[in-house]
């Protein structure tokens, strides 16, 4: 099953220095059954659409815990600046999605039509391909993060705030491009 990962530039720098990633929560998205009972039409590139879309926005809230992370770290009291566990670093505002192809995967519709539960962690070797904003995308998505939850109770507001980065694309590169990616980042 191709599974899509919602993650972050620090998550995609652990995938390559350990040549495995754990999703958080074990969560990712793909073309489930239900995802497909809930469009009307649509083949299977669509809805695989709709399925990274889902990553992509599941992401924005990876950034929003990173970030509160950093700001934590960065209030602490013993954060002297001089080590650089503890040196405050803000997040890098790009969405990113993992495309790996998976066996054993749950299905979660509790939780949402596309959403299913992994196993454990996915191999490098297991990743199709992983998609990452471009640069002129990080002022819009740093603003959806702020907003992100507030857009899915129906803000609508916030809804434009949230449209606004997902009209940007993500770029696509090979599993073996992605040392190079970080590399530029």
């Amino acid at each position: 099953m191709r599974v899509y990962i919602p993650a972050t530039v620090p998550m995609l720098r652990e995938l390559v220095a350990n040549r495995e990633l754990r999703p958080v929560g074990g969560t990712a998205f793909a073309v489930t059954p239900t995802l497909r009972e809930a469009y009307a039409s649509g083949d299977d590139d669509e809805l695989a659409e709709v399925a990274m879309a889902e990553a992509a926005r599941a992401a924005l809230r990876l950034l929003a815990a990173e970030r509160e992370e950093a700001t934590e770290v960065a209030d602490d009291e013993d954060t002297d600046g001089d080590d650089p566990a503890t040196t405050y670093h803000s997040p890098v505002y790009r969405r990113a999605v993992i495309a790996a192809d998976v066996t054993g995967a749950k299905l979660r519709p509790d939780l949402d039509d596309a959403v299913v539960r992994l196993a454990g962690p996915i191999g490098y070797d297991r990743i199709a391909s992983v998609h990452v904003d471009l640069a002129e995308a990080e002022p819009e998505v740093a603003k959806a993060v702020d907003v992100v939850d507030a857009a899915d109770l129906g803000d609508a507001d916030a809804e434009f705030v949230l449209g606004d980065a997902e009209d940007h694309q993500l770029a696509w590169y090979a599993a073996q491009e992605l040392p190079f990616l970080l590399e530029l980042l």
